[in-house]
C-alpha cells in the first residue's frame, strides 16, 4: 500500500471541506440561525414624531400667551396675590332686596310741592320697643296723628319673639320684608336700606327718613321735632375722616378688598343713627356701586361696623353738600371700648338728665357747607333723639313726659 505524502493529503481535505461546511449546517441550524439574526438584525424604525402634551387645565387668561408649564412658581403666587378671591355673595344679593330696591329707584326723589311734608320714622329692632307707650303719647300729642305728618315703619327680625306684641301707634306697621340681623355684619345696613325702600315706595309725601332704634327717646315735643326735620334741605348724617379707627375699618374685609370703589381716603365713620332727605334716601337705595364691597362679609368682626361706615361713605362721596355733618341722636361714648355706648339707669332720669341732653352740642365733622368757605363750627343743631335707655326707664320717662319732656 502507497502510503501518502503531505500534499496529496492536503489535497483531500480541501476537496472534503464544502462537504463539512454542508454537514454542519444541517446537523445545527439554530446556531447559525441566532447568528445571522444576532448580525443581521434590521434597523430600528423610525421615531414617532413626539406629540405636544395634553392641557389638562386651560390657561386662567384666554388671551395669554404664556404655557401654563412655563410660569414659573413665583409667577403663579404673584398672580394669585395680585388677585384678590371673589367676593363671597352679599345681602344685596337677595332676589327680595333687589327688586325692592330697583322699584325704590323709580321714585320721584322730591315731595311735591303744596302739599305736607312727612316725617318717615324707622325702627329697626329686634326686641319689643320698650318705649312704645311714651313714643305713643308724643305722635298723639297736639293732634299730629290726625294732622298726616308722620309715618311709622318697623324692620322686626322675624326669628326673634315680640311679647308683647307691636300695637297702638306701631300695630301693622312691620315691613314684610324684614330678615334676621347681627352686628359685625352687613345686615343691619341691608334692614336700613330695606327701611327706606318701603318708606319710599309707600308715601310720596314722606320728606325726612330718621333711623331710629328700640333704645331710642324722644327729647322734645313733636311738633318741635317735625319742625326742625322738614325745614331742612339737609340731611343728618355724623361724618369722621380722622377716626383712629379708620384703617381696621377700611381694611375689615381685606387688606385691599375696598379697592378700587373705596380708597382709605374717601373711608367715613359715622353714627349709625341719621335723618335723611326724601332724595338722599333715593341715593341710597340706588347705589350698587359702593354696595358690592360694603355688603361683603369681613374677616376681621371686631372691626366691622358696617352701619356705621357705608352711610357717611356713600354720602360724603356722592353727595357730600347735601349733608349736615352731624346726627341728631345722642348717644354717650364716655369710657366705652367694648362697641357699645353708655346705657341709661332709671335712677339716672330726671329732669336735669334730659336739660343736659337737650343742650349739648352735636359733634360735627369737617364737611362744609354747599362748597363755601363757611364751616359748620357755628351751626349748634339741637338732638331730638337720645340712646340708650334700658327698659327700666320708662316709668320715670312717663312720669315727666307732660311737664318735661314734651315741654319746649
Amino acid at each position: 500500500m502507497i502510503s501518502p505524502n503531505p500534499l496529496s493529503l492536503f489535497c483531500a481535505i480541501l476537496l472534503c471541506f464544502p462537504l463539512a461546511l454542508v454537514l454542519t449546517i444541517s446537523s445545527n441550524p439554530s446556531s447559525i440561525v441566532v447568528t445571522q439574526t444576532l448580525v443581521t438584525l434590521s434597523p430600528p424604525p423610525p421615531p414617532k414624531p413626539i406629540s405636544k402634551p395634553t392641557k389638562l387645565f386651560p390657561p386662567k387668561n384666554p388671551n395669554s400667551t404664556i404655557p401654563i408649564n412655563k410660569i414659573s412658581s413665583k409667577q403663579s403666587l404673584n398672580r394669585q396675590l395680585s388677585s384678590p378671591p371673589p367676593p363671597s355673595p352679599s345681602p344685596a344679593d337677595d332676589k327680595d332686596d333687589i327688586k325692592l330696591l330697583k322699584q325704590a329707584t323709580r321714585v320721584n326723589p322730591y315731595t311735591v310741592e303744596g302739599r305736607t311734608k312727612k316725617v318717615a320714622f324707622l325702627f329697626l329692632t329686634t326686641t319689643p320697643l320698650p318705649f312704645a307707650p311714651l313714643w305713643e303719647l308724643f305722635f298723639n300729642q297736639s293732634g299730629a296723628s290726625t294732622k298726616g305728618k308722620y309715618n311709622i315703619y318697623i324692620h322686626a327680625d322675624p326669628t326673634a319673639q315680640y311679647n308683647p306684641p307691636f300695637s297702638g301707634v306701631f300695630s301693622g306697621r312691620v315691613i314684610p320684608t324684614s330678615k334676621p340681623t347681627r352686628r359685625n355684619t352687613p345686615t343691619l345696613s341691608m334692614a336700613a336700606r330695606r327701611l327706606l325702600a318701603h318708606a319710599l315706595l309707600d308715601d310720596p309725601d314722606n320728606y325726612m327718613f330718621t333711623l331710629l332704634s328700640g333704645a331710642c327717646i324722644p327729647l322734645h315735643s313733636f311738633n318741635f321735632t317735625y319742625t326742625t326735620l322738614v325745614t331742612s334741605n339737609k340731611s343728618f348724617v355724623e361724618i369722621f375722616s380722622n377716626e383712629s379707627t379708620r384703617h381696621g375699618r377700611w381694611a375689615a374685609r381685606g387688606d385691599t378688598v375696598m379697592l378700587p370703589e373705596v380708597s382709605e381716603e374717601d373711608f367715613r365713620v359715622g353714627s349709625q343713627f341719621w335723618s335723611l332727605t326724601r332724595r338722599q334716601a333715593r341715593v341710597v337705595v340706588e347705589d350698587t356701586k359702593l354696595w358690592r364691597k360694603f355688603g361683603l362679609p369681613c374677616v376681621d368682626i371686631h372691626a366691622c361696623y358696617p352701619e356705621e361706615n357705608y352711610f357717611p361713605t356713600l354720602l360724603s362721596m356722592v353727595d357730600p353738600h347735601g349733608v349736615v355733618p352731624a346726627t341728631l341722636t345722642s348717644v354717650d361714648w364716655r369710657g366705652r371700648h367694648d362697641g357699645h355706648p353708655r346705657t341709661y339707669k332709671s335712677g339716672e332720669v330726671d329732669p336735669g338728665l334730659i336739660r343736659w341732653l337737650r343742650e349739648a352740642r352735636p359733634v360735627y365733622g369737617i364737611m362744609r357747607i354747599n362748597g363755601s368757605n363757611l364751616s359748620v363750627r357755628d351751626r349748634w343743631d339741637p338732638f331730638l333723639f337720645a340712646r340708650k335707655f334700658g327698659p327700666d326707664c320708662l316709668e320715670p320717662l312717663l312720669s315727666m313726659a307732660k311737664d318735661i319732656l314734651f315741654k319746649d
